[in-house]
């Protein structure tokens, strides 16, 4: 019998392996997927941030992309409608069902289903809750890339193969998603989480988003693990950092809070690390800086994004190595703090446009918590009315609101947030004066600015 002639395939007409993005927050997830992406003959690249992940998209596009929906930096609408646009070959996979069905179909989509369907049935973490992906959802059948119709072709032997083994499994115990599902729906973990959720005291609201926020704070407080809280102005983020440091193991060692926006640049460096005597003009003694004084405890930097990049380096310092240097002094001070930090800004966006070091975003921003606007709780409003007019009661007579004020409340737009409508209550108490009731002419939301 004559040998079968083997022709090898040269450097140049070897296919190139599939490459897929895997971009999650959680290690786990990430391992999880990247080592079954691997078995499947896929190339893997993961990352931790949306930042990352559309770094690493530019300098080289893969076939696939895989985004978990709780990325500390990710507003999915926003990233998917300029990651579609700049990307519209790539098949990405997201945690939100609209999102899905307006993605066109890659060849191999059906492998990306069954990996993502093993890595979540062996993830226990808290948050990944939500009805695992249904069986009908994964089928040794290719999707047409331009309809998302079924071929009745094999997407590959791979697939057909790992196909019969999701079929010949059993069924999960919770119940199925639609086959347009690839994987968990984020709004499914929000609905499941809030109903057994334990709002926290500082957090006033029923409404899922603040019930979310509580949960959040509940999950991270007791590590050391970095936070950022990012929400629009008057939203609550310094309460959210309290109560994460009232829950945290360092709750009986100094909350120290700075906002970056309010100290002049030539200022903060010394007001954060301190300074020894002599070390500029005017500095006649040395000063202990507000990272020291908080050894031990929590530093809430608010506003983060308005501190110049200058002063990022040298806070990157400190957050790599736990080490500073005061200013005008040659030795370096160990110094043991977590730090919480909070921004109204898009820091990802940011980093994107030099605005803000994506290095030290990327080990700030390693447990991400969003506080909501007022709009998006307003079902909360008659609550929020309860709890400012009873603390107003402690240093005068309690008041309350009246239907007709309520209504002029709840049909107001809020720009500044819940720490506008404290205000707009305490300034119609001032105007009420001996009245024990508030109405629809005491409530005057201030002058407009044109």
């Amino acid at each position: 019998m004559q040998p079968v002639p083997v022709t090898l395939l040269s450097s140049s007409t070897r296919p190139r392996p599939r490459t897929a993005l895997v971009a999650s927050s959680d290690s786990n997830f990430r391992q999880r997927l990247s080592d079954i992406l691997t078995g499947l003959r896929w190339q893997v690249r993961a990352v931790e941030s949306g930042a990352q992940a559309w770094a690493e998209a530019e300098a080289e596009a893969p076939e696939a992309m895989i985004v978990d929906s709780w990325l500390p930096d990710l507003d999915m609408g926003e990233f998917l409608a300029v990651f579609r646009g700049s990307f519209p070959k790539v098949d990405l996979l997201t945690t939100e069902s609209s999102s899905i069905q307006e993605c066109p179909r890659g060849p191999y989509r059906q492998e990306l289903l069954y990996a993502l369907r093993r890595s979540q049935d062996t993830d226990t973490a808290v948050w990944n809750t939500a009805p695992a992906l249904s069986h009908s959802s994964v089928a040794p059948t290719a999707p047409d890339g331009d309809s998302g119709r079924k071929t009745g072709h094999p997407a590959s032997p791979q697939a057909a193969s790992l196909a019969r083994v999701v079929e010949s499994a059993p069924a999960p115990s919770q119940p199925k998603l639609s086959s347009t599902l690839p994987f968990r729906v984020e709004t499914s973990v929000r609905e499941t989480t809030a109903a057994t959720v334990e709002r926290l005291p500082e957090l006033i609201g029923n409404a899922n988003c603040m019930l979310e926020v509580s949960r959040r704070i509940r999950l991270v407080a007791a590590r050391s693990t970095p936070v950022l809280i990012e929400g629009p102005t008057g939203s609550g983020k310094e309460l959210v950092a309290e109560a994460l440091h009232r829950l945290s193991t360092r709750s009986r060692k100094p909350f120290v809070a700075i906002n970056c926006a309010a100290i002049p640049e030539a200022l903060l460096e010394a007001e954060l690390f301190g300074h020894t005597r002599g070390a500029f003009t005017g500095a006649v003694s040395g000063r202990t800086g507000r990272i020291e004084s908080a050894d031990g405890g929590t530093l809430f930097l608010d506003e983060i994004g308005e501190m110049p990049l200058a002063l990022q380096a040298k806070l990157l310092r400190f957050v790599e190595c736990g080490e500073l240097q005061r200013v005008g002094d040659n030795e370096t001070v160990k110094v043991d703090v977590r730090i919480v930090a909070a921004t109204h800004q898009a820091l990802a966006q940011q980093t994107l446009k030099g605005g803000f070091r994506s290095d030290l975003y990327y080990r700030l921003a390693v447990f991400l918590i969003r506080t909501p606007s007022l709009s998006e709780h307003a079902q909360d409003l008659p609550l929020l009315v309860d709890h400012f007019m009873a603390k107003m009661g402690r240093e005068e007579p309690v008041k309350r609101v009246d239907a007709g004020a309520l209504k002029k409340l709840s049909a107001h737009q809020w720009p500044g947030n819940v720490r506008e409508l404290e205000h707009v209550l305490e300034r119609g108490a001032i105007l009420a004066g001996d009245q024990a009731v508030l109405s629809a002419r005491e409530i005057d939301f201030g002058y407009t600015v044109n």
